[in-house]
């Protein structure tokens, strides 16, 4: 009944976490007087697309106006701006699973973070939220602020892992299948394809490896103390991803690189086996366009069998070359 109620403000979710991994939601107009126990912490999901967010961001949230700048900025990349007063600004991306989308059209979120309250704004929705809520849901979620933006940028980096790992499955395809079948040609354009989008994630995400980094060494009062240690598991694993599809990209070109290999030689084979072939004859298409000349004198023109004469003399030209050839190794 509340996120109906709330969805007509553009807010997603209203969250108050209890502090032991659970969480309650809240309506829309129980925000402005609502107030938080200590163990407590208040989590905003927004539709960045609505106007009632903008209004509410700007006018209600307490956030400077910088701050609201950058949240409702148009266009941004990965990055972490610390703020006054121990709160800090933190852009993330992720893969788009949406249906019809493709999953190198990134999916961002935005996030506000401060000791007790966390403000994220996102344009598309985000299955990283979803499995958030999940976990709310059955109390094993964050306890914290600090938890929750840790735990969303968890589930928005194993959803990488996926997209990754299917990626090198298909360029391992196409490796065996050039390896098992030598008349097996690629398609050049889902080959392709393959390589744009490892290079178009990689783009993406390597900022966002940076931003790990520096969280795994940035120390605000309302941290946990073991988020360095995740943050860096975090940056590890980020790393690894990026790695695998700079592989991927590589190997693309291995593929390719093979394939235009195999097609070179293939076709200086075929033009091999016609120069042989025309080798052979043009001697003997020259003896036959010598005979053909409708002039006197031909040699064996009076001979009954001046016809098998010239075959026999044709043959002999013929295996004159062909032995030549082979003592000259071309064949």
């Amino acid at each position: 009944m509340f996120e109906e109620e709330n969805a007509q403000w553009g807010l997603v979710h209203a969250l108050v976490l209890d502090g032991k991994g659970g969480a309650r939601s809240i309506a829309r107009t129980e925000l402005d007087d609502l107030q938080l126990q200590a163990h407590e912490s208040l989590w905003l999901h927004w539709d960045r697309s609505h106007p009632q967010t903008q209004t509410w961001l700007r006018k209600s949230s307490g956030l400077s106006e910088f701050s609201c700048d950058l949240l409702l900025e148009e266009n941004t990349r990965p990055r972490l701006l610390p703020l006054p007063d121990f709160e800090l600004l933190l852009f993330l991306r992720g893969i788009n699973l949406n249906p019809g989308a493709e999953p190198e059209d990134m999916v961002s979120v935005r996030i506000f973070g401060s000791a007790q309250r966390v403000i994220s704004l996102r344009l598309r929705p985000l299955r990283a939220t979803d499995e958030l809520l999940v976990q709310l849901a059955e109390g094993k979620g964050p306890r914290s602020a600090s938890e929750l933006i840790l735990y969303m940028a968890q589930y928005l980096t194993h959803k990488v892992q996926d997209l990754v790992s299917c990626l090198s499955e298909i360029v391992d395809e196409e490796e065996e299948r050039l390896d098992s079948d030598e008349r097996y040609t690629p398609e050049h354009g889902a080959v392709l394809q393959i390589r744009r989008r490892a290079a178009a994630l990689k783009r993406f995400l390597a900022p966002q490896r940076d931003i790990f980094g520096q969280l795994t060494r940035i120390k605000l009062p309302w941290f946990v103390e073991d988020d360095g240690d995740y943050w860096n598991e975090l940056n590890n694993s980020l790393t690894r991803y990026l790695e695998e599809l700079e592989l991927t990209r590589e190997r693309v070109g291995l593929v390719l690189e093979a394939e235009d290999r195999r097609l070179t030689v293939r076709m200086n084979r075929t033009m091999y086996r016609f120069g042989i072939i025309t080798g052979i004859f043009l001697p003997m298409s020259f003896l036959t366009g010598l005979l053909g000349i409708n002039v006197g004198g031909i040699p064996f023109s009076t001979n009954p069998y001046g016809f098998l004469i010239a075959c026999l003399l044709a043959s002999s030209v013929a295996l004159a070359q062909w032995w030549l050839f082979r003592r000259l190794r071309w064949f």
